[in-house]
């Protein structure tokens, strides 16, 4: 063999190894994107579970608040849908609307000193707290994910090899500024 086609072949193995690692490292990010929503669907799940219990708590002091506890319920219905057809933008939509419909709630919940005193409701409302804060800790390495994945597919030699085995871009997890703004409690006790 001579030495002109032992370097081409050397050059020829060098990039076939490159092109591999490439390869697999998207592999790598578009599994990491994935164990990221499922770690958030986990978590969604179980704060599915614990819902009911709460607004069957409520319920029983709560008469006169029907029509929010009717929020919490339907966006509970929407998150799972949401979720289970991993829609991003759905999934932000409704994630904002149980947590409007959540924190109206808890702020009603002053109105009525039998509720707040209720065993059930303190131990669920603190395991829905509990659950609110991991999953926003879930959503934020779960965007990181997103972001690592898509700033990659995009880059130069990457979006080449992305390109030809069809890597897709992931959708961030992201809530509107009205969603995630404060609940006026003032006006929830007028």
């Amino acid at each position: 063999m001579s030495a002109g086609a032992l370097i081409a072949l050397v050059i020829a193995i060098v990039i076939a190894v490159y092109l591999i690692a490439l390869y697999n490292g998207l592999v790598a990010l578009k599994h990491a994107v994935a164990k990221s929503f499922a770690n958030i669907d986990v978590l969604l799940k179980q704060r599915h579970d614990e819902l009911p219990k709460l607004v069957e708590t409520c319920k029983q002091y709560m008469q006169h608040e029907q029509n929010t506890l009717l929020q919490v319920i339907e966006a509970r219905g929407r998150v799972a849908s949401a979720s289970a057809a991993r829609d991003m933008d759905a999934l932000g939509q409704a994630e904002g609307a149980l947590r409007s419909g959540l924190g109206q709630l808890f702020a009603l919940a002053e109105n009525y000193p039998e509720l707040k005193a209720n065993d059930t409701f303190r131990h669920l409302q603190a395991r829905i707290s509990e659950l609110e804060n991991a999953i926003a800790d879930r959503r934020e390495t779960y965007n990181e994910a997103v972001n690592i994945n898509n700033v990659r597919i995009e880059q130069f030699p990457d979006s080449i090899v992305a390109g030809l085995f069809a890597f897709k871009a992931a959708r961030l997890l992201k809530f509107r500024a009205h969603e995630t703004a404060d609940v006026n409690v003032a006006a929830l006790f007028k």
